[in-house]
Order: C-alpha cells, then sequence, then structure tokens
C-alpha cells in the first residue's frame, strides 16, 4: 500500500525470520527497484539505513500468522509441534531448552513476569516433576501439563496460552530487542516523520507508554526517577500522535480475530 500510494517512494524492511524475508521479497518483486528487505531485528536497521531519512518507520511486533499456523514452528497450542518458538531459527536457544533446563524458580518468575500468568509457581513446579520423568518435546505435552494445573473449565482461552506467550518472548528475547530498538529507529527519522508501533501485549505496550512519555516531555530526569526539583530542561523529542491507542475495528475482528489484542500507537519526531 505505501509503495502504491507513492510512486517515488522506498520501502526498507527487516525480519529476523527468514522465510517472512523470502515471502516479502517474492510478493515485492514488482517493485524490486524501490524495495531493500533484509533478515534481522529492527535493531539492526540503523546498520544499513542512514540516519535522519525516513519518513516513517512501522514496528509490527510479536509473532506472525504463519508461525502460528506452521505447526514445526512450535508456536502453537493447538497443534503438535516440536517445542521450538525461535522466530530466528539461526538461534541455538529453543523453548524446549528454557522448560528443561531453567529452575523451579527461574521458570515461575518468567511465566509471571512476561506472562502474567498467576499461577506460575503451581505451574514451574509440575514442570520441574515430569521433567525428572522425560523430557519436554512438544507443545502439546506442554500445554497438557498447564491445562491439568489450571483447568479450562468452559473458558475459551487455552490455560496456557500466558505460559507460551512467555517462553516465546524470552527465546527470541523481545522486550529487550524493543527497549533497546525503540530509540535506534527513532534515529532513523526525518524531522516531523513518524514511529507507528502495533503491540500485542501489556509488557510491549506498556514500554512503547513509556517511551513515549520520555520523548515527548520538555527534561531530562538523572537517576530514572523523576523528582522535579532534579528535572534538566530539554527541547521535547517527539510528541503524541494518538497517546490513546488505536484498535481493531468490530468490521476488521471479524475478518481477522487475531488483531483483537492489537494496539496501535504512534509517534512524530519534533525538529530544530
Amino acid at each position: 500500500m505505501i509503495l502504491k500510494a507513492s510512486t517515488g517512494s522506498w520501502l526498507g524492511g527487516s525480519d529476523r525470520d527468514g522465510a517472512a524475508v523470502e515471502a516479502a521479497s517474492s510478493r515485492l518483486a514488482p517493485y524490486a527497484e524501490r524495495i531493500e528487505i533484509r533478515r534481522g531485528t529492527f535493531g539492526t536497521l540503523p546498520d544499513w539505513i542512514e540516519a535522519g531519512t525516513l519518513d516513517g518507520v512501522l514496528l509490527d511486533l510479536g509473532v506472525s500468522s504463519p508461525q502460528l499456523d506452521e505447526s514445526e514452528r512450535g508456536f502453537s497450542l493447538q497443534q503438535e509441534g516440536p517445542l521450538d518458538m525461535r522466530m530466528d531459527n539461526r538461534q541455538t536457544e529453543t523453548a524446549a531448552d528454557w522448560v528443561n533446563n531453567r529452575s523451579e524458580s527461574e521458570l515461575a518468575d518468567l511465566f509471571w513476569r512476561d506472562g502474567g500468568e498467576r499461577r506460575s509457581r503451581r505451574i514451574a513446579k509440575e514442570i520441574v516433576r515430569l521433567r525428572e520423568q522425560s523430557k519436554f518435546e512438544t507443545t502439546t505435552q506442554l500445554a497438557s501439563v498447564v491445562e491439568a494445573v489450571c483447568p479450562r473449565r468452559g473458558r475459551k482461552v487455552h490455560p496456557a496460552t500466558r505460559v507460551f506467550q512467555a517462553l516465546r518472548i524470552v527465546v527470541n528475547d523481545e522486550l529487550n530487542e524493543l527497549r533497546t530498538g525503540l530509540p535506534k529507529v527513532c534515529g532513523l527519522l526525518k524531522p516531523g516523520g513518524r514511529l507507528a508501533v502495533i503491540t500485542f501485549h501489556s509488557g510491549e505496550d506498556r514500554m512503547m507508554k513509556n517511551f513515549g512519555r520520555e520523548e515527548s516531555r520538555d527534561y531530562d530526569v538523572p537517576g530514572g526517577e523523576d523528582v522535579p526539583a532534579l528535572r534538566v530542561p530539554r527541547p521535547a523529542r517527539m510528541r503524541w500522535v494518538n497517546r490513546k491507542a488505536i484498535r481493531a475495528s468490530e468490521c476488521e475482528l471479524e475478518a481477522n480475530p487475531r488483531a483483537r489484542s492489537a494496539q496501535l500507537r504512534v509517534l512524530e519526531k519534533l525538529g530544530e
């Protein structure tokens, strides 16, 4: 849509998933002279895109539908596959490595911190008990253990959803990538350029809101704690285009139910 809307535009893209890079390159082949797509995280964009040259950056975070739909990738709760969850299969550590090798306290902390799972300690304890008998190897094996600890009892959402989310996030280092990547991609924008970020869970959204809050204020705070007496004045670097998240419409949700948790927030870079 971007390429069609402006015949003189250039579009750069990156994804850590080699299959996604291949699919996008094939789909956008008619625009080959105006695109460049590379494999990597968005935090590596400054390695090949010049600072201050872009009109906009769009970050679409989280797992993709093809990754969920392909059981061999190990993201799906519903289909049996290897307990993998790597977006980039060049990585060595998988979800199975985490489940089978981390301590009970590490697993419990992970499920609570990145998944918001209230029964994190009970689940971690049961995982550690069962893995002494046999290692966890498949997605359905893990999902069934979580469901045994947290029975569904008529709920539509599978009880293991939060556990799978937490494992996916840590395997792919998603929150750290977002934390370090946001200021990097902002450096690529021209004054007036816009940063649009689509998040899919509260941890990502909270990080985006905190980043926008810091960039849109007109002072710095040494040490991180906002003490008014210690504020150091400076010009605001960005402004909110929409402070309140934009969500999918009912019409879109009918066509794409996976958009139900998506939130879009937009910032604009201020110029000198």
